[in-house]
């Protein structure tokens, strides 16, 4: 699932990291976080074949309305995207600024399911 949210976040905007972003990174960049999710067991423990994780993104850029934009094309690409079997927006995006690297953040969870 990973490789294919890279993937799809890339197209969207080619500066994509899990986790974290370099110091360096040019804006406007996304990072991605997975932040848990739902965990699906059949009766005899085994896995029952899905996957769902709560992703974080978060887009960053030196202007408000770009992270805003960004962050809005990253829903409308997710929830049409054939690689997931759900994808489902948990909040509209929350906007952030942070002072010391001069950034304004566009941050969005998303639950993703996706076969295991």
């Amino acid at each position: 699932m990973e490789s294919d949210l890279d993937a799809l976040l890339k197209t969207v905007c080619a500066r994509t990291y899990p986790d974290v972003a370099p110091e360096d990174a040019a804006s406007p960049y996304i990072v991605w976080q997975g932040i848990g999710g739902r965990v699906l067991r059949a009766l005899d423990g085994g896995h029952c074949g899905a996957r769902n994780t709560y992703m974080q993104i978060s887009v960053w850029s030196t202007r408000r309305l770009e992270a805003l934009t960004l962050i809005r094309q990253v829903e409308d690409a997710l929830v049409g995207s054939p690689s997931f079997t759900v994808v489902r927006p948990e909040a509209e995006p929350m906007s952030m600024y942070d002072e010391d690297v001069e950034h304004y953040g566009a941050i969005q969870r998303f639950s993703i399911w996706s076969t295991r």
